[in-house]
């Protein structure tokens, strides 16, 4: 462990806090999305990885998304060594386990091509934090192989596989969810590639006929409707932009968002999860709807724990935590995402606006005509 909650607590009176710290006024104060991060950094292991919760698994999509937001509070050691677990941990193909243990190793090994495709975006994201070139030359390799592992699997439609078993054998079928999030990673790929005077046409291209498919061809997808990130994340992404961005939301908004609460993981429950409230909110800022999304990530505070913590979920009206009493990284890391994103605080905080990122490319049809429903 990095160390016990009274020494996390002295490092946070003696680490500064600066002005790029994110901070939203009545919503999350600058100080507290220190100690939010603090409860990241609490749980990470001394090799780097992050697991969800103390004793929990780790996987390596998640992990980044926790190291990104060490990034932004100005944990900038923990997160260095959150990438270095990555680059320690990687297989030879390129590719990471689904689920790991610090204790016993590997949980699942299965191969998820979304988790692998995620480094890049933590890469570019740190290197806009901190604007380090050689730190983005030192990941390179790492997120080059990456990549390229997962571009193995894109169809000829364009989609890409979700998964990979450990034998070899290819999973049946793509994920929304899991396609829009590898198109903003390769977006993210290429913008790194460009920064160290590399050229990754190939990956490009693949971006453009994923970005196509996602926008234009949705059937081809394995239907996941009740999920709310299958309805929020192509607009996240990238992906889905002006009037067919709008409509998304707007279609899908009375069935994922509870007024007042925040979003529902699935559409089948009143469970809200903050997580996936924090990471609506981004996809609203990225197409401009930011009262909206300064809604969302006010409504998280029921989530907020004394520490900085956040419970994964809250159902209602019982108002009882579901999973019980649980407490995750990965939503303390989408809350500090979407603070950055919300007051523009560090060089990162338009990532998921596009700032900063190639468009898309090989497109035969405009994106901003609606998709089918």
């Amino acid at each position: 462990m990095t160390g016990s909650v009274s020494e996390v607590e002295r490092e946070l009176v003696d680490r500064p806090v600066v002005a790029a710290i994110p901070e939203i006024p009545g919503v999350l104060s600058a100080q507290e999305v220190v100690a939010t991060a603090a409860t990241i950094a609490e749980v990470q292991s001394h090799d780097g990885m992050i697991p969800w919760f103390e004793g929990g698994h780790c996987d390596p999509w998640n992990h980044v998304e926790s190291a990104m937001a060490l990034s932004v509070a100005g944990f900038h050691k923990e997160a260095t060594l959150a990438y270095q677990w990555l680059a320690d941990t990687q297989l030879p193909d390129g590719s990471w386990f689904n689920y790991y243990l610090a204790s016993s190793g590997v949980k699942d090994p299965r191969l998820d091509t979304n988790v692998c495709a995620y480094v890049a975006t933590g890469a570019w994201h740190n290197f806009r934090v901190t604007g380090d070139v050689s730190v983005l030359a030192s990941m390179w390799p790492v997120l080059d192989k990456a990549l390229e592992f997962v571009l193995r699997f894109q169809r000829d439609d364009g989609a890409i596989l979700w998964s990979v078993d450990p034998d070899g054998h290819r999973g049946r079928y793509p994920l929304l969810t899991g396609s829009s999030s590898i198109y903003h990673a390769l977006r993210c790929g290429v913008a790194c590639a460009e920064t160290l005077g590399d050229e990754r046409p190939d990956w490009e291209l693949a971006a453009g006929r994923l970005a196509h498919t996602i926008a234009h061809t949705p059937e081809v997808f394995e239907p996941k409707h009740e999920f709310a990130m299958d309805w929020y994340y192509p607009v996240l992404s990238g992906a889905l932009s002006g009037e067919a961005a709008a409509a998304r939301v707007d279609q899908w908004w009375d069935t994922f968002v509870m007024d007042g609460r925040g979003v529902r993981c699935v559409s089948t429950g009143p469970w809200v999860t903050a997580a996936e409230t924090a990471e609506c909110a981004l996809a609203l800022d990225a197409v401009g709807r930011r009262s909206e999304a300064l809604a969302l990530l006010t409504w998280t505070r029921a989530h907020r724990r004394a520490d900085g913590s956040y419970w994964t979920g809250i159902v209602y009206p019982e108002m009882e935590t579901f999973p019980f009493s649980e407490r995750t990284t990965y939503t303390a890391g989408a809350i500090v995402l979407a603070a950055d994103a919300l007051s523009n605080a560090s060089p990162a905080a338009g990532l998921f606006r596009g700032e900063s990122l190639p468009d898309w490319l090989d497109l035969t049809e405009p994106r901003w005509e609606a998709p089918p429903a």
